[in-house]
């Protein structure tokens, strides 16, 4: 692959996952600020846990939450899967209005919960989104490397940009390694 189009195509890949960086960028910087986003949760059902939720999983819980959820007067709702986290279940994806449902004893709630936009955009970025948004970010995962990598070498074979490149990719893998091993 001669350097012309290696630039071509790091150009390309730049452009196109620009808008990517900056969503992640963003919704770090904030989460890191302080603004974790809001969601709003509104109690929508409670009761006896009949269908023995705690004991379930796979496609048996699933289809038990489906259950809970039509009891619950939610119709029509779909959800990608269910995420048990202790003694909660989510509803997948949480980057949109989705049911988190709390078990104790014998007892069960279900709550809508609806993220605001910062909410939501951490939910995408720590990969709670859609399988397919999950698939996509697989995908800019690989491209961003190649997106760091092609840099590092178009900079590196450049004589007149190797010192500067150096410069810059030793000074920022210093930092790294100070900011992981001493703070």
């Amino acid at each position: 692959m001669n350097r012309s189009l290696f630039i071509t195509i790091h150009m390309y890949l730049s452009a196109f996952f620009a808008v990517f960086v900056l969503l992640v960028a963003t919704s770090g910087g904030l989460y890191l600020a302080g603004y974790k986003g809001v969601v709003e949760s509104t109690e929508v059902y409670s009761g006896e846990d009949t269908e023995g939720l705690s004991a379930l999983s796979g496609e048996a819980l699933e289809k038990a939450v489906v259950e809970l959820l039509g009891r619950a007067g939610v119709d029509g709702y779909r959800f990608e899967y269910v995420k048990v986290k202790g003694a909660d279940l989510y509803t997948r994806p949480t980057s949109r209005a989705h049911y988190k449902i709390e078990l104790d004893d014998q007892e069960v709630t279900v709550l809508r919960r609806e993220p605001n936009l910062q909410s939501a955009m951490m939910e995408l970025h720590m990969g709670h989104g859609p399988l397919a948004f999950k698939t996509f970010q697989k995908i800019f995962a690989l491209g961003m490397l190649f997106i760091i990598l092609s840099g590092l070498w178009l900079g590196l074979s450049a004589e007149r940009l190797r010192v500067r490149t150096l410069a810059a990719a030793g000074s920022g893998a210093a930092l790294f390694f100070v900011a992981v091993l001493f703070f």
